[in-house]
């Protein structure tokens, strides 16, 4: 069979787990509460972190059972990796068995070098294999007033190119209108195809381990490299004198 024959006979979902992630202050929490139709998460405007720590909320949505993680600021620069590690696996643990899709939070707007730092942050967490469970959502639609989401796309890179490494593509609401509830049908939709894609499965925690490891041997990798060139550097120092 086709896959487009799967996703034309796509069985709805019944039972859907969704990690939200990225930097604070890009609507998250906001984006958590538009999809449960609940004000389950704390939310406001701020610059720091209104959740400090990870959150789980279920609820009926469109007729599926509906799980919605909401991160603290894991993937800010700030944050040391020894808590990113910590908060993740607890993250990875409410999602039990795994995440079918990590929805990455964007603002809509100027696409920072700090945002881009996330993101980075965000890929090198998760490793390769987590593009194939990925979702761009951007938040404050509102913002694009009469262009489409991908005229503002073509005026930005490196956000594009993320968007295309991204399987699930990418969705975009407008969190002030949380009385719209077709942008939520529609982003279920579209998660609903980005299972089907993945045979059902979902982002499982000896994905996650594999991408730890890979870290650590970069860790060590470029702490071999740095004392190599350590010792060239005295070798050379030496022969000068």
């Amino acid at each position: 069979m086709f896959l487009s024959d799967r996703i034309k006979g796509l069985e709805k979902l019944k039972d859907l787990r969704i990690v939200l992630v990225g930097k604070t202050g890009v609507g998250k929490s906001a984006a958590g509460n538009t999809i449960q139709g609940e004000e389950e998460f704390e939310s406001e405007l701020s610059p720091s972190s209104v959740t400090s720590q990870c959150e789980k909320a279920r609820g009926e949505v469109d007729g599926t059972e509906v799980a919605v993680i909401d991160t603290p600021g894991v993937f800010d620069t700030k944050v040391s990796r020894d808590d990113v590690i910590k908060k993740i696996k607890m993250c990875i643990s409410l999602s039990s068995p795994g995440p079918h899709v990590f929805l990455v939070v964007i603002q809509l707007g100027r696409f920072t070098e700090e945002e881009q730092n996330t993101v980075k942050i965000i890929q090198e967490t998760f490793g390769a294999e987590s593009a194939k469970y990925t979702m761009v959502l951007f938040t404050h639609g509102d913002k694009l007033k009469k262009k489409t989401i991908e005229e503002f796309l073509s005026g930005i890179e490196r956000l594009a190119e993320f968007t295309k490494q991204c399987r699930g593509g990418y969705h975009v609401f407008d969190n002030e209108d949380k009385q719209n509830r077709s942008q939520v049908s529609e982003l279920l939709k579209k998660i609903d195809k980005l299972v089907t894609i993945n045979g059902g499965g979902c982002y499982t925690n000896e994905m996650y381990e594999l991408a730890e490891k890979a870290i650590e041997e970069k860790k060590r990798r470029i702490l071999k490299e740095n004392e190599k060139a350590r010792l060239k550097k005295e070798e050379e120092l030496k022969k000068t004198f």
